[in-house]
């Protein structure tokens, strides 16, 4: 199942009406699937695609004496719902514009928007909840509780979404977020990036059944996630400068620059640490778990030591897609001797990612961070002392 992203752009939901009927169940099909793969060199194969009603909205408005930027998805079971949204909001800004919409309403009126839509199916859920400029908790637009954003509507916000430099294990970290289902959505801004981070299910294939999973966290079997280092609001820091810092590190200096003396952008890191009351993390009973992942592309990309798109790593990427199926499935399903015997070098690329042992280069102030499998030239040899387990 895939979200559609952008419900609320009128051309986009124009193309939504157009090319998508509804299945009974909350969710859609295209009215005229595809034969062809969707990449060169792919075997096509069925699938039975789903696409759930979504949209992500930026909130930029000023409360309690501060500007607030908080981004938040918003989720429709019907063009109906959708289009009232639309109705309603576009007298707050420009829905027409590139990118995910700007309006001028809170997040707190947002919500409440949203749980007067026609049928009282729709739902929000605060996007890449901890990323600086951006979101619900950030360190520069957001606040210092779920319940100071969304105040006497906070009761439902069900779930909240960790963005690629956060993990469900640092949310556990805060004893008020034991509340909230932690899902890892793609935020995908280009086709390949499609999927890199997702949330799994094993409930009835409907947007009733979803939702219901999700709050009860029963059916809701977990996350793939990035590891929050290759995120690019990981770590502190100035891109202008080329200055990254641990938490640590910036918390000694009092977040200054030691460049050009200005403020330093305080990353999720950090955020988490100053918001957090445990010093480890402690896994609520009923969340699910998660498990890392690094795309398929960028493990082939470091194993030919060529770039992501590069026709090598493509021609790889189809050759592993043809014999297993799919990117899921190989990078954390298929037996690793499976994997040896199509070959040995990504079978051991993906043994380290599945085991945590990854070298990580964080991200700061808007720079993708870097997870690499090998030190040096990859090889079966080559040696990984920066190994770290995901005991979640």
């Amino acid at each position: 199942m895939i979200s559609t992203g952008d419900f609320t752009h009128p051309a986009w939901f124009k193309e939504l009406q157009d090319k998508l009927e509804p299945d009974g169940k909350g969710l859609f099909r295209l009215k005229n699937p595809p034969n062809e793969p969707a990449l060169p060199g792919i075997k096509p194969r069925s699938a039975d695609i789903r696409f759930c009603l979504s949209t992500e909205i930026s909130s930029v408005y000023t409360y309690g004496g501060k500007t607030r930027k908080n981004h938040n998805l918003v989720y429709a079971p019907d063009f109906s719902s959708a289009g009232w949204i639309n109705k309603k909001i576009s007298r707050f800004g420009n829905l027409a514009a590139d990118g995910r919409p700007t309006i001028s309403l809170s997040s707190r009126d947002l919500l409440e928007t949203v749980l007067e839509a026609p049928g009282r199916q729709t739902h929000l859920v605060p996007a890449h909840a901890w990323t600086p400029w951006f979101s619900t908790l950030g360190s520069k637009g957001g606040y210092d509780s779920v319940d100071e954003c969304f105040r006497d509507l906070s009761p439902h916000i069900f779930a909240l979404e960790t963005g690629l430099s956060s993990d469900p294990a640092m949310n556990w970290r805060w004893s008020q977020l034991d509340r909230f289902t932690m899902l890892s959505s793609s935020d995908a801004h280009s086709l390949q990036k499609l999927g890199r981070e997702a949330n799994l299910f094993e409930t009835e294939l409907g947007y009733e059944a979803l939702f219901e999973a999700i709050k009860m966290q029963k059916g809701f079997l977990g996350t793939y996630e990035f590891f929050p280092e290759e995120g690019k609001y990981s770590y502190d820091g100035h891109r202008n400068c080329g200055v990254c810092l641990s938490p640590a590190e910036a918390i000694a200096i009092n977040n200054i620059c030691p460049q050009c003396g200005k403020q330093l952008t305080v990353g999720v890191m950090q955020r988490v640490e100053r918001l957090a009351d445990r010093t480890e993390p402690v896994r609520p009973l009923q969340a699910a778990s998660f498990k890392y992942i690094i795309p398929l592309a960028e493990i082939l990309s470091e194993i030919h030591e060529t770039g992501v798109e590069s026709k090598k790593v493509m021609t790889a990427y189809g050759e592993a897609i043809n014999m297993f199926g799919n990117e899921f499935d190989l990078l954390q399903a298929v037996p690793i001797n499976d994997i040896h015997r199509f070959n040995p070098l990504l079978a051991e690329a993906i043994r380290r990612m599945r085991d945590g042992e990854v070298i990580r280069q964080a991200g700061y102030d808007g720079v993708f961070g870097k997870i690499s499998l090998f030190e040096g030239k990859p090889s079966l040899s080559s040696t990984n002392s920066h190994k770290q387990m995901n005991l979640f």
